[in-house]
């Protein structure tokens, strides 16, 4: 019993891990034609489903982002052409003749054969078009990383108080008297007398005012590079299927003049989310040494390992963060960037499930960044 549902949590991983990777997909579209008779004849009802096609094929690419969107655009009349060699089948789901309106809907399920569909959308980029001579060098450099540690600053508090006191005081004193004498009989009498009276007040008023501020400082974290050499299979393929001439910037750096230095680079990335000025000045001085026009960077985050609530598996996200720089010009500039985006693979154990999610975020990445030079006509 063990055994079996060992092997069944292996299967659904690598079912789960080979899906984010699929070349069929599955898609669901929607369409209503208007015709003339008294009911939708077979011509009609043709003509509906293949818009509903089209509408699902429009609906895939609307899910892959706005970039795949736009390339949707470009391959709409090959599939009108040739549907059955991008729509390997299709599933009625339901259908709706409004004779009144002389209204024929129909929906569909397709599936997609996704690899016919990204091959013509790489077939219609300026770089493919222009044959292998056009080919343009493309240097590439990701990297892997975890979070290794994390520095947490206190607050810093600053307190004041402040003491007002007022007093006021009045005191008035005034005295009165009388003195006289009388003669008589040989005698003299003297008389005195003397009163006095006192009065004062007093007022006294304080007051307390108190205030002060709190400074925060954010986390610094510090990351640690992962392996990822099958990273560069993946990247590489992907850029090399849409016309580039790809190297790894390992590759690049003997050829640069000591002006590159890939170690400078994971040393950037090690401390921070992007590389300092003086690393991509020299970056951008080394591949121009070696005639690379264009550049791709960037870094793939590691999340910690939890356990998926839908299968029990592990579960670990990648966050993936990529530019594609062209640096023909006088200043560089960013033709096409993905992210920040996350993405999550599982697996039996850990291991598995960060293997899965990073070439799922590599794939996804690369896929995006060729999608959006693929609409700019980058030669």
């Amino acid at each position: 019993m063990q055994v079996i549902k060992k092997f069944l949590v292996c299967t659904l991983a690598a079912l789960v891990a080979s899906s984010a990777l699929a070349q069929v997909q599955q898609a669901k579209g929607k369409a209503t034609v208007t015709y003339q008779g008294r009911e939708a004849t077979a011509d009609d009802k043709a003509r509906a489903t293949l818009a509903a096609q089209l509408k699902a094929v429009e609906f895939y690419y609307a899910e892959a982002g706005q970039s795949e969107a736009e390339n949707f655009d470009a391959i709409r009349e090959k599939i009108v052409a040739d549907p059955d060699r991008y729509i390997l089948e299709t599933t009625p789901l339901a259908e709706d003749e409004a004779k009144d309106r002389k209204q024929y809907t129909v929906t569909v399920r397709v599936s997609l054969n996704v690899a016919n569909l990204r091959n013509a959308i790489k077939s219609n980029s300026a770089v493919v078009k222009g044959g292998p001579a056009a080919r343009s060098p493309l240097a590439f450099m990701f990297v892997s990383r975890q979070v290794d540690s994390t520095r947490i600053f206190d607050d810093r508090i600053y307190k004041r108080e402040d003491h007002k006191a007022n007093i006021k005081g009045d005191v008035q004193v005034s005295e009165k008297g009388s003195e006289g004498e009388s003669f008589g009989r040989g005698q003299i009498n003297t008389n005195a007398s003397t009163s006095s009276k006192i009065s004062g007040s007093m007022q006294h008023s304080a007051s307390t005012e108190t205030g002060g501020s709190t400074t925060r400082r954010a986390n610094e974290s510090t990351f640690r590079l992962l392996p990822s050499a099958n990273l560069g299979q993946v990247f590489s393929s992907t850029f090399t299927r849409a016309g580039f001439k790809v190297s790894e910037a390992a590759m690049v750096e003997p050829y640069t003049d000591g002006q590159f230095k890939v170690a400078t680079v994971e040393e950037d990335y090690k401390s921070g989310m992007d590389l300092k000025p003086a690393t991509l000045a020299s970056l951008v001085r080394g591949m121009r040494v070696a005639q690379i026009p264009y550049v791709a960077l960037g870094t793939l985050d590691v999340g910690m390992a939890d356990t998926d609530p839908n299968t029990g598996l592990k579960r670990v996200a990648v966050s993936v963060n990529a530019k594609l720089l062209d640096i023909s010009q006088t200043i560089p500039d960013t033709i096409a960037s993905v992210g920040p985006v996350q993405f999550a693979g599982v697996g039996p154990t850990e291991d598995e499930a960060r293997g899965n999610a990073l070439k799922l975020a590599a794939n996804n990445a690369a896929r995006e960044l060729t999608s959006q030079i693929t609409n700019l006509g980058v030669r």
